[in-house]
């Protein structure tokens, strides 16, 4: 596993000094709210590209908030375009050749062939629209089974539609373990986001604080996803950077 493959995620107030004291990259997660697209976006923008200073590898969180590619009423659904639009176009001004966007899944809500049916119809429109330099990763969250997102990527069939796979998610809300839905998705997985937890509820936990088994799922993804990138979704990443390091010693 490769310590260029790691970045950390925004949240982590600290996170470009952990960067670049341990040389990863950053995923930019000031905009998961699209509040900051707008009304804020001069003074969020200056605060972002300061963070960026000194560290070339980037990746980009999109708006989620209320967004929804299979939303039934179709005004919602232009709404998650515009913003998807923007996030895209905000990434290329980053610098960043990902963009993770959450599938959208809410089982209150939607039935799941609905949810199938009308995000394969949404994204393969969507990605027709992208910049030959840019991939979108799907991310999970409250999807209980892999098939759920594999179906809407095999039935888009696009090189740069792909899968984020978020750990936490999945130990969160699914009954698979994610070590199942890491063999399930692998040939689809170009990145991941990183975190643990109780299985209760999604607390974004260090990677040592929960009951994923951090050390054999890394060590499985390594193997399944030779060149996959991985955020550290923390709140405060320094003490998981630091298991990392041992864990992985001067291959990370």
């Amino acid at each position: 596993m490769k310590r260029e493959n790691w970045y950390l995620s925004t949240i982590d107030p600290q996170a470009e000094d952990l960067a670049i004291r341990y040389g990863l990259g950053l995923e930019i997660a000031e905009y998961c709210t699209a509040y900051y697209m707008d009304a804020c976006f001069g003074e969020m923008d200056k605060a972002v590209r300061q963070r960026l200073a000194g560290i070339q590898r980037r990746t980009f969180h999109a708006p989620f908030n209320e967004l929804f590619p299979c939303a039934i009423d179709p005004k919602a659904r232009e709404l998650a375009r515009m913003r998807y639009r923007q996030a895209i176009a905000l990434a290329q001004g980053y610098g960043a050749g990902k963009v993770v966007i959450h599938g959208g899944y809410n089982p209150m809500i939607y039935y799941p062939c609905w949810y199938r049916e009308q995000s394969v119809d949404f994204w393969r429109d969507f990605v027709q629209e992208l910049p030959e330099n840019m991939e979108i990763c799907l991310e999970n969250v409250l999807e209980e089974e892999p098939e759920m997102l594999l179906d809407i990527l095999k039935a888009v069939n696009h090189p740069r539609l792909r899968l984020c796979l978020d750990v936490g998610h999945v130990n969160a809300y699914s009954h698979i373990p994610a070590e199942d839905w890491l063999r399930t998705c692998a040939p689809w997985i170009t990145h991941f986001h990183i975190h643990n937890n109780d299985g209760t509820r999604d607390a974004h936990s260090d990677v040592m604080v929960g009951t994923i088994p951090m050390e054999e799922l890394l060590s499985l993804a390594d193997s399944l996803c030779l060149e996959a990138t991985y955020t550290l979704e923390l709140p405060d990443g320094s003490p998981s950077v630091r298991w990392l390091e041992r864990f992985w010693g001067n291959a990370l």
